[in-house]
């Protein structure tokens, strides 16, 4: 809009808040402060192998909040459906233990058929307004069958049965996998010595390791 004498106002090209007052620009000499927010909390690493029929999932135990070790003993896997079934999640503890409850649910309404309760998981996880704002990964396995869920609706089966989320999986993911070609190992064994590597790489992975198998 024109100024009383006709000309047109100038505004400051700089990216500091500016006020006009006479048509002079008038800039904060300093920056303004940015809303603060709180540091990402990671939960990390989780990692799942099926060979021959077995299975095992493991999980560090540290827990980070920014740049700040909080918890070295963390357990972030668990067995349902009496044993027969592992899980482990990266991400927001209290969201996870929502979801495995809504897990359990699909489990006890599709029993013994473990793709068809993680696909209903998927869908309500992606289509409830509730559900679809809460912020974890799982990982979910049994003897036969592993998925990878999340809240944007992904459902993925890995072909070789290794499954790995979190800061470190990348890590933990490829030493499975040459664990699995070169050695003989069990699950459990190649869990625990993939995790290790995982631990000595990633600075938001510790060698506090749990690792579960179906108890039933």
């Amino acid at each position: 809009m024109p100024t009383c004498d006709g000309s047109q106002p100038r505004v400051s090209s700089q990216s500091g808040p500016s006020y006009l007052s006479n048509a002079v620009p008038i800039d904060f000499p300093f920056p303004l402060p940015r809303a603060m927010t709180l540091p990402q909390i990671k939960a990390t690493t989780i990692l799942a192998v099926r060979r021959d029929g077995r299975v095992a999932i493991g999980g560090d135990g540290q827990v980070s909040i920014g740049d700040t070790v909080a918890k070295n003993s963390a357990v972030k896997v668990r067995t349902l459906k009496g044993g027969r079934v592992l899980a482990g999640f990266a991400g927001s503890v209290a969201d996870a233990l929502t979801l495995f409850e809504k897990f359990e649910e699909k489990l006890e309404r599709y029993p013994g058929n473990l793709p068809r309760a993680a696909v209903e998981l998927a869908k309500e996880w992606r289509s409830d307004r509730v559900l679809r704002r809460l912020e974890a990964i799982l990982v979910v396995v049994d003897a036969d069958h592993g998925f990878i869920l999340s809240g944007n609706g992904e459902l993925i089966e890995p072909d070789d049965g290794v499954l790995a989320i979190g800061s470190g999986g990348n890590y933990a993911q490829a030493a499975a996998r040459a664990l699995l070609r070169e050695t003989t190992l069990p699950p459990r064994d190649i869990v625990l010595k993939a995790l290790t590597i995982a631990g000595e790489l990633c600075i938001y992975t510790n060698t506090n390791i749990t690792v579960l198998e179906p108890t039933s």
